[in-house]
């Protein structure tokens, strides 16, 4: 009689222990905050091996390679597809070319240009491969028979010199790209022979315009957020300094939108360098 209550009682702990660990595992899938290490594969843990002089050397090479063949860009072969949509009482036609290729989204490029085939929608966030494919070689957008922009994709990011019209054809616009970096962007080093960077800071006239990043002197990421007209925009991310992995140190909530009057950035999040939340703000309207 003794061994059967005792074996119940083992059950019921055996129970009740399954059963918190549920809980626990639960709680930490439905609380973003529940742990601060990062598992999104898209996240840089490391800084890129980029110098903007060495892209710009490579230009002229890719702009021979796309004229050689026939709905070859880069070196890569493209297809061409178009969406149209009507406008007001005007017909918007974007013609672009796209591949097939698979590659890995580069993390640092904030807009990645694809064509969403279920939708038949050309988009800059949240490429989903299943869904579409990314936009490589030439781009032309039209309203009526009027070219209002042009220029030219590499896998989804804009690369080369970009046009802007009116609808008088008058040019309104001029920007330069290096895969998906605009050429006015600016890059410090810790060591630029070494090529360690410290900062990749996006410039778009003249204004900060992107993805900002920090990194620690041994390529880990530092520092991770995005400008807008040259405002601190969204949430803003600090990192500790953990080899091979990117663990949160601090969020800071920045303005949704550029100018917005009357906020004050806060605190949203901290956590140790094992990853375990020590601070959160609750109940910010």
């Amino acid at each position: 009689m003794k061994s059967r209550i005792f074996l119940l009682a083992l059950i019921y702990l055996i129970g009740i222990r399954v059963s918190f660990a549920q809980k626990d595992k639960k709680e930490q899938q439905t609380d973003p905050d529940s742990s601060g290490v990062v598992t999104d594969r898209f996240l840089p843990t490391s800084a890129p091996m980029l110098l903007f002089e060495d892209l710009n050397k490579t230009d002229k090479k890719k702009e021979k390679k796309k004229k050689a063949k026939k709905n070859i860009y880069f070196g890569v072969k493209t297809k061409k597809g178009y969406t149209k949509q009507n406008i007001r009482e005007s017909v918007q036609y974007e013609v672009f070319n796209y591949t097939t290729e698979t590659r890995t989204v580069d993390p640092y490029i904030r807009d990645i240009y694809w064509i969403d085939n279920r939708d038949k929608v050309i988009r800059s966030q949240n490429f989903d491969p299943a869904r579409g494919f990314l936009l490589h070689g030439p781009y032309q957008r039209e309203v009526g028979e009027v070219v209002v922009e042009k220029g030219y994709y590499f896998f989804g990011t804009k690369h080369g010199t970009w046009l802007k019209f009116d609808n008088k054809s008058v040019l309104l616009d001029k920007l330069h790209y290096s895969e998906g970096w605009p050429k006015d962007s600016k890059v410090t080093y810790y060591n630029r022979e070494k090529r360690q960077i410290e900062k990749l800071i996006p410039v778009e006239y003249e204004l900060m315009e992107g993805n900002f990043f920090h990194f620690h002197e041994d390529g880990q990421v530092a520092v991770t957020g995005e400008y807008h007209f040259g405002e601190k925009v969204g949430l803003w991310t600090e990192y500790w300094n953990v080899k091979n992995s990117a663990v949160r140190k601090r969020e800071i909530q920045y303005q949704s939108e550029p100018f917005t009057k009357n906020f004050r950035p806060y605190i949203r999040a901290e956590w140790d360098k094992d990853g375990n939340l020590i601070y959160r703000r609750e109940n910010v309207n």
